[in-house]
């Protein structure tokens, strides 16, 4: 079952079309174990043959898991609501994530910029953890040996850029300890706050509010922090709520 999730796990926006040695390679499967498996997810509607292309790409059952998750998320019913209200009445970006390996995956994203972006994020999209405020949020709420085991992977894989992007991660954390937010502005023109949101159970999810601006960084983060952090107190306080209605 790993081994068949792995393969879903490769396809990604741009990755549209793989076949047997691209999914062996994004896997580090062989070919022969590609092969079988890919045969079953055709079978169960998973994947979909291209025999013009002879590469696969995902079927229909991939969106209804998602479609069912997202659906079934307590999360996700207490906070859509009042993200595309605040998002509508400030004309700014808001989003919740979650990690999932070295990503943050949108689970939500409500937007309503000021200016025309070139970048449209949807619920799914993907973004690096190191290097935007929704994964330095998800890292300061992580446990201490959970954190400097992802940091030390982090580094393997950005060699060079290790030193920098850590202490970039350490000031997101002295901001979240002292304010309650940490903020990136890792693309030109955006400015981005989040806000780490960790359930009872342990669950960490990510809130951040953005908007393409022309304003320097701090000055666009005096009103987007008030902003956060409001919408944070009222998730807290349904899901608070909620669960105690049902206890």
């Amino acid at each position: 079952m790993e081994r068949g999730i792995a393969l879903l796990r490769a396809f990604r926006p741009g990755l549209e079309l793989l076949g047997n040695g691209e999914l062996a390679e994004r896997t580090g499967l062989s070919r022969a174990t590609v092969s079988r498996l890919s045969q079953t997810l055709v079978r169960t509607g998973f994947l979909e043959y291209d025999a013009a292309s002879r590469a696969y790409r995902l079927g229909a059952p991939v969106l209804s898991l998602a479609h069912a998750m997202r659906s079934g998320s307590p999360v996700l019913r207490v906070a859509a609501p009042w993200m595309r209200e605040l998002a509508q009445a400030r004309r700014i970006n808001v989003g919740v994530a979650v990690a999932d390996g070295d990503d943050m995956v949108y689970l939500e994203s409500v937007r309503y910029s000021r200016k025309i972006s070139l970048r449209n994020v949807v619920a799914g999209q993907r973004v690096p953890i190191e290097l935007t405020s929704l994964g330095r949020a998800y890292l300061a709420a992580l446990p201490d040996a959970a954190r400097n085991a992802w940091i030390a992977a982090m580094k393997r894989r950005r060699p060079g850029h290790g030193p920098a992007l850590v202490a970039e991660i350490d000031d997101a954390r002295d901001s979240i300890a002292r304010r309650g937010w940490c903020m990136a502005a890792w693309q030109p023109g955006v400015v981005a706050l989040s806000t780490p949101l960790v359930l009872d159970d342990g669950a960490i999810y990510a809130l951040n509010v953005s908007v393409a601006t022309g304003d320097p960084p701090q000055i666009a983060a005096r009103t987007l922090a008030e902003d956060l952090l409001r919408l944070k107190r009222r998730i807290v306080q349904a899901l608070e709520a909620e669960l105690g209605a049902g206890a």
